[in-house]
């Protein structure tokens, strides 16, 4: 479906396409929420110490950010009859589906000791590039599936909605189901746990594929490439020339470092656990939240179709700031064991209005990013005239992960600085002041840094929404050009 904007024609994708499509990041962030819940298998099932497994994990963290330049440049190699990215996403998916019940069924009958550890980084490298694999599509394909800027943050509708519901699903889940199941995250229910998130991952990537099916040909590769002719080496010039896939990595990483260590499942267990007291809440939050949130996505997205991206993401990144500072706000001045539902008073309603609107334009600032690198390859191929959407993607995903693979580090040597050594915190534990701060810190203070870094970065992003104009109008020129060549 193409279309005849400002005398540029533009490669559009049916609603529907980018609406499946997004399920391709769906699909690997069924994998990414498990994984934040893998250091209880590994010190309760597995017997690995906290702090161990803190730096491991942070160490398979940046491995993974090594295989994404690889990857990425095999994708920009590739173009087969099935598609340059469709057949990267279904080896992905099924290394991450073989390799993750592989670890949580066999790592902890395993002898202790080094075997077990052994054994456990050994899984945990193979998921990690099979989620390389897949992740590296959700980034580098949105080239192929729009270039229209306006139509690219639909994807951010899209993938916002269903992480809203896929974030209260798995809170519901989690709090509600397996806890009260299992008693805490225990053997059994980590092996319930990663069943369903296989199975429901190979759901969403089958949807996606079916989303993409159309567009991953050879005429929609930027000006009509029919492969790549890149080097290795290239990637020191994109990062070197492009400023602004440097400024999008800068904003994005350091929020991510901070959004994934708030989210970290031992900090909602701290937040509702203990000083809340009241860890069922946050499953039912989820859901309390979901329809404001919804709203303010719709907005936030709409604004970015008509006033571009970057002024959509410094927006919505100026509220988030404002609201994570009113939560701070709420629970040191107020009592927050009084943030309730079966007790509904000035606290919770406090916390539920705040939470909503800042959840809400959080979930817009995260997502906006995505059709954003998509905007930065389109700006590598009016600099170069290089269609390396494979390339810009894990380049970004590269530092991106880099930067963001202290965020477990970061928990778990903040809760063993309050005395949490030998085990995560649990919802049994006791509230002290120590551990107040240490969650206020992670939850709130955190992000706030993230979000301050990403204005910063902003300020020095060269693609607002006059400048992809230009970017089009000069690539529609060299495919119009090249055509009537073609047919002379």
């Amino acid at each position: 479906m193409s279309a005849n904007t400002n005398n540029i024609t533009y490669n559009r994708a049916k609603t529907w396409q980018i609406g499946l499509f997004a399920l391709n990041n769906i699909a690997t962030n069924f994998y990414m929420f498990l994984m934040m819940y893998v250091s209880y298998y590994a010190t309760g099932a597995a017997g690995i110490a906290v702090v161990l497994i803190s730096s491991l994990l942070t160490s398979m963290r940046m491995f993974d950010a090594v295989t994404d330049p690889i990857i990425g440049f095999i994708i920009d190699k590739t173009n087969t009859k099935f598609g340059k990215f469709r057949p990267m996403m279904v080896i992905g998916n099924i290394i991450l589906a073989i390799s993750t019940l592989i670890l949580y069924n066999f790592t902890h009958r395993l002898p202790e000791g080094n075997p077990r550890v052994i054994f456990f980084v050994v899984m945990y490298a193979i998921y990690v590039i099979g989620y390389t694999f897949q992740t590296a599509c959700t980034k580098a394909a949105q080239a192929c599936l729009t270039n229209d800027p306006a139509q690219r943050p639909l994807f951010t509708r899209f993938d916002s909605s269903y992480m809203l519901l896929m974030g209260s699903g798995i809170a519901m889940y989690t709090s509600s189901y397996l806890v009260p199941k299992y008693g805490g995250f225990t053997l059994p229910a980590m092996t319930e746990f990663s069943t369903s998130a296989v199975i429901a991952s190979a759901i969403c990537t089958v949807l996606a594929i079916i989303g993409l099916w159309e567009k991953d040909r050879e005429e929609f590769f930027g000006i009509g490439d029919k492969g790549a002719k890149v080097k290795f080496k290239d990637y020191l010039s994109v990062l070197k020339g492009n400023r602004a896939i440097q400024m999008l990595i800068v904003s994005a990483a350091t929020d991510k470092l901070a959004l994934q260590a708030a989210g970290n499942s031992s900090v909602m267990v701290m937040l509702y656990g203990i000083v809340m007291g009241n860890y069922a809440l946050y499953g039912k939050m989820s859901l309390i939240t979901m329809l404001p949130t919804f709203i303010i996505i719709l907005v936030g997205t709409k604004y970015a179709s008509k006033f571009g991206s970057k002024k959509a993401l410094v927006a919505t990144t100026w509220l988030s700031i404002i609201g994570y500072l009113a939560l701070f706000l709420v629970i040191f001045i107020g009592d927050p064991a009084q943030i309730s539902l079966d007790n509904f008073g000035i606290m919770t309603a406090l916390w539920i209005g705040i939470y909503c609107l800042a959840n809400g334009v959080k979930s817009v600032s995260s997502s906006i990013v995505i059709p954003m690198i998509a905007d930065c390859a389109d700006y590598e191929t009016y600099l170069t005239g290089r269609y390396v959407p494979g390339m810009m993607g894990t380049l970004f995903s590269f530092v991106d992960k880099m930067i963001s693979s202290f965020a477990t580090t970061v928990v778990g040597f903040v809760v063993a600085g309050i005395g949490y050594t030998a085990t995560m915190p649990e919802v049994t534990d006791a509230y002290t002041p120590a551990l107040f701060w240490a969650t206020a810190f992670l939850f709130i203070g955190l992000p706030i840094i993230g979000w301050v870094c990403s204005l910063i970065a902003m300020k020095f992003y060269p693609l607002d929404d006059k400048k992809m104009l230009e970017v089009q109008a000069k690539l529609d020129e060299i495919r119009k050009d090249e055509n009537q060549a073609l047919n002379a």
